[in-house]
């Protein structure tokens, strides 16, 4: 019996990499602590979800064109430019109604926005306003436009588009520039969805694919729960059947928004910071709506905003089911479709990086408002004072060094060891070898006495001691 006891807990001390089981392959590539991808075991530490931090509107939709109805927003980073796309519209109507434009705007900082005067269509008597889409009802509706990253993509389709609801599918364009739009076809490229919300594609790095996650139900047309399904491309034009996504074992709640994207630090990771919509919480009276002059048929549900991840694939994981952004003080965001993230999070200085969110819906104030995060801090492998470690996987990488983004206390700290497969500590890279990171930093090399790249492409483990401190990230690189 003392023998099994034995055994039992020197495989917990050291766990050996079992038959068939095949390290992670890490590459250069970073990950950031947003699942259990990596982690092995935790012990005394837990990831946690972070705030971030409401920085204040940065956008009203204010022209005639646009309005209470503005929203379904895209932020896209081209370059040094900052670009955003958004439906406007003044006033409530059937889905996909000739009043719909695509709207345009930019920035070369996130922060000040401006929206240049382009000319391209005459909405409401004049051409001087910022609309790059009209007459196109009903992909005006949900128009959302990405970057595409596929290395074969043509120099003139460096931006495509989808747009559309369930009666006409969804049709695509491509544009040079994201301003000048013209549509692949006339016919729709996928119509086996309902498609009555922003749906959302990108070229996928790490599946070597164009992916698509669009509004669906849980029931026949428009019953159940909202919620996302995924199709496949080779070429944007020709889809897969689509499959409806998984949520892991959470309880299934209406999500309005998916706006799963590629994060930009590490592509294939794909964050989905969208919309949880809340149909019949009735939060503000009938005089309370009208003191704040919402349209008498939106006030009577609310929203939050969500996080999930997914690494490809019809699966997402969701460790948290509390909102990352609350409706804020007051009622003006207690309404519905209110507080309905942007897609896309972009980086808008050296240790931030920013997130837009569509605030006072159906209400004359309707805005984009900016929140700000640390820079991968959606969430972090976080310490007490009391302090506590965890293990890796058993894994390979390549290169010669091994960066972290980390913050700790005064009198936190972080130390690192690395492991062969077996779990014994490897010589020159022991916990009494690590020296102890200490402050918060974006970007901070681990060292040891010995020489990283000796241990590049073999098994190991990575164990972690930490001390009232985050780990948010960690990449090996050259």
């Amino acid at each position: 019996m003392m023998n099994k006891i034995f055994n039992f807990l020197i495989c917990l001390a050291f766990p050996i990499l079992s038959i068939g089981q095949s390290a992670i392959d890490l590459g250069d590539k970073r990950e950031i602590f947003v699942d259990s991808f990596l982690i092995e075991k935790l012990d005394g530490l837990e990831i946690v979800k972070h705030e971030p931090v409401d920085e204040g509107p940065v956008l009203e939709f204010d022209k005639p064109w646009e309005g209470n109805f503005s929203t379904y927003t895209t932020i896209i980073k081209d370059r040094d430019v900052f670009k955003a796309f958004y439906r406007g519209v003044r006033e409530a109507g059937e889905d996909g109604n000739s009043s719909e434009v695509t709207c345009y705007a930019e920035s070369q900082d996130g922060i000040h926005w401006i929206k240049p005067s382009l000319g391209l269509f005459e909405v409401n008597g004049t051409k001087d306003n910022n609309v790059i889409l009209a007459n196109a009802a009903p992909v005006t509706h949900n128009f959302s436009p990405f970057l595409d990253t596929n290395p074969n993509a043509k120099p003139n389709e460096r931006y495509k588009a989808l747009g559309g609801t369930l009666n006409s599918g969804l049709i695509a364009f491509t544009s040079p520039d994201g301003i000048h739009w013209k549509k692949v076809r006339e016919k729709p490229v996928f119509t086996d969805g309902i498609l009555d919300s922003q749906n959302v594609a990108f070229w996928s790095e790490s599946e070597n694919m164009y992916v698509c996650y669009f509004r669906s139900w849980t029931g026949e047309g428009y019953s159940g729960i909202r919620s996302v399904s995924r199709t496949t491309s080779q070429d944007f034009i020709n889809w897969t059947d689509p499959e409806q996504m998984t949520f892991g074992d959470t309880r299934l709640e209406h999500l309005y928004t998916n706006q799963t994207s590629p994060y930009y630090r590490a592509p294939h990771i794909y964050v989905a910071i969208g919309g949880r919509f809340m149909p019949g919480r009735q939060v503000l009276t009938e005089e309370q709506a009208k003191e704040f002059n919402v349209n008498p048929k939106y006030f009577k549900d609310c929203s939050d905003a969500f996080f999930m991840t997914s690494r490809g694939g019809t699966a997402y994981t969701r460790l948290f089911m509390e909102a990352l952004i609350r409706p804020g003080i007051g009622l003006d965001n207690w309404v519905s479709r209110s507080n309905y993230p942007a897609l896309n999070v972009v980086q808008t200085s050296p240790e931030e990086m920013s997130l837009y969110v569509n605030q006072n819906y159906a209400q004359p104030t309707a805005n984009l408002n900016r929140y700000s995060f640390r820079i991968d801090g959606f969430t972090s492998i976080s310490a007490p004072y009391s302090g506590g470690e965890f293990l890796t996987k058993p894994f390979t990488f390549t290169g010669s060094k091994l960066e972290v983004n980390y913050a700790t206390s005064a009198a936190g700290e972080i130390k690192f060891e690395m492991q062969d497969e077996n779990g014994s500590a490897i010589p020159g890279f022991t916990m009494e070898e690590s020296r102890a990171l200490i402050g918060n930093e974006i970007s901070r090399t681990v060292k040891w006495n010995g020489k990283l790249e000796q241990l590049a492409s073999k098994t190991v483990q990575l164990r972690v001691y930490m001390k009232d401190a985050d780990l948010y990230s960690i990449k090996f690189s050259d």
